[in-house]
């Protein structure tokens, strides 16, 4: 077996897998395991349609509340084809290449375990489609997060048959135009597939997996950037003695004491005697506040591992029992609560970081007001916190759980949704304004320490400052702040520095 290829079924697949898949751009093979599990769900599906009259939902009915009508053999897929045609009813914006190439990974991989009675040539081409860089044209807006991921899983599908549009290695074309330049037939797909294809969790699980990475990465940030402005704020350590957190044991909190503890040892500013008794919220509890969010971040990926390891299409085939079993493993409920939980804690990490940019502003502990020389005559870094208030302030409101709404669909049949979709979206989008808002801290914190010379922080936080001072330099007159903003927001985009 070939260790450089990444074997979707073969193994329990974890965050890690999915960053090395993200970041190497490793490609797939199913294993021979994988191929005989599928051929004989297949021929076991193709027996059973053909030896009774038995209805089975959605290989010999319609869809929906359209269950009880029966299709004729001879119409099993047309059927299916038709399926995949009427649910791609996408809105919205584009989905990202790095979450449409996730979907496939994990369609690929619920489909590989051999409980979904596709013909193994239609997996066999979603592979290939991941191998060689065709990329669904998918849309943001169509999923109810039940019943499947419906719409974005059509437009997913639809170009196996021929339809659609895709991006082949970068260029939007038509699907069939795809398909001739890379010297594919359509597949026609049979009894049950196109079903299989867009039954499913793949665009709420994409969405999370993907949002659960920045998370990782932005959580190593937070307390990064924390210390740093710590140290500007001439912060007491008492609040990060190890003894306060063994008394209340949550793992969060006293892993974040922890990290703070260990990026400013040797900090002259941190040893020195303070003059203050105590600092304030924002700086006195990073560990209760951050470590809250790591304790939520472990338990929404914990979700996200059993979902992106399971198989949640409907109707299940099991030839082993001779069951084919109609349930509902699309429901996208423990995603979008999830979903909702980590944006909810993630907004926390925006909110923090937004009120110590704000104090390191405020003229206290020796600093000068808006952190300039000549404040009065230069504004300083003033406007950036304006930036970073508005952004906390639409993360509060992006924080209404999408979980706690549904709205009946299909003539009442599917009467209770998750609207996971939703939540997958809008989690994503704080994930994003996150990032910015420990940007902006960054910027002002860095700013801030200056004014601490000749005074050194640790070793590892003056490392990381003369980073950043070598991509922003020191702000002593007022100039266009939107650039350094972002320079701060792309230096924090790639992987902590340590």
């Amino acid at each position: 077996m070939n260790n450089n290829l990444f074997h979707p079924d073969n193994d329990h697949t974890d965050i890690h897998q999915v960053i090395q898949l993200m970041d190497t751009g490793q490609q797939l093979a199913l294993t021979p395991e994988a191929r005989e599990r599928i051929n004989r769900c297949r021929q076991y599906l193709d027996h059973k349609i053909d030896q009774t009259d038995e209805l089975f939902y959605g290989i010999n009915t319609g869809f929906g509340f359209l269950q009880q009508v029966r299709i004729d053999h001879s119409q099993l897929q047309q059927l299916q084809k038709n399926l995949l045609q009427s649910h791609a009813c996408g809105l919205g914006e584009e989905v990202s290449r790095d979450i449409v190439r996730l979907m496939l990974l994990l369609k690929i991989k619920s489909l590989s375990y051999g409980f979904s009675g596709v013909h193994v040539h239609t997996v066999e081409r979603l592979v290939d489609m991941y191998n060689n860089d065709v990329l669904p044209v998918i849309y943001t807006q169509g999923s109810l997060g039940a019943s499947g991921d419906l719409a974005p899983l059509s437009h997913l599908s639809l170009p196996l048959t021929g339809l659609g549009e895709v991006y082949l290695k970068g260029e939007k074309m038509t699907a069939a135009e795809a398909l001739k330049r890379m010297g594919w037939e359509p597949i026609l797909l049979q009894s049950k597939e196109g079903l299989a294809l867009i039954n499913g969790t793949q665009f709420m699980s994409a969405y999370g997996m993907y949002s659960l990475v920045q998370c990782r990465r932005l959580l190593q940030w937070a307390d990064t950037i924390a210390a740093i402005s710590y140290d500007a704020f001439d912060c007491s350590m008492t609040p990060l003695n190890e003894k306060i957190h063994l008394i209340r044991p949550h793992r969060g909190q006293a892993d974040t004491a922890a990290a703070m503890r260990k990026l400013l040892e040797g900090s002259a500013i941190a040893s020195r005697e303070k003059a203050q008794v105590q600092d304030p919220y924002s700086f006195r509890c990073i560990p209760q506040v951050h470590g809250s969010t790591k304790d939520t971040y472990e338990h929404v990926l914990g979700v996200f591992t059993t979902e992106i390891n399971s198989v949640t299409d409907n109707p299940n085939i099991f030839p082993e029992d001779d069951l084919i079993v109609s349930g509902g493993n699309f429901h996208g409920q423990p995603l979008a609560f999830g979903l909702d939980f980590l944006a909810i804690a993630m907004a926390e990490i925006g909110s923090i970081s937004e009120r110590r940019s704000f104090q390191l502003l405020s003229g206290q502990r020796n600093l000068p007001s808006f952190l300039v020389k000549n404040p009065g005559l230069h504004s300083g870094l003033m406007i950036p916190q304006y930036t970073a208030a508005g952004i906390v302030s639409e993360n509060k409101q992006l924080c209404t759980p999408a979980s706690v709404d549904s709205i009946p669909s299909s003539n009442n049949q599917e009467d209770h949704v998750s609207m996971g979709a939703n939540a997958a979206v809008k989690c994503k989008r704080v994930v994003e304004n996150v990032e910015k808002v420990l940007a902006i801290e960054l910027l002002t914190a860095v700013q801030a320490l200056e004014f601490r010379r000749p005074l050194k922080s640790s070793d590892t936080i003056e490392s990381i400052v003369a980073a950043f001072r070598s991509t922003v330099s020191f702000n002593d007159a007022d100039r266009i702040l939107q650039e350094d903003m972002l320079k701060s927001v792309a230096f924090i985009h790639k992987e902590i520095i340590t």
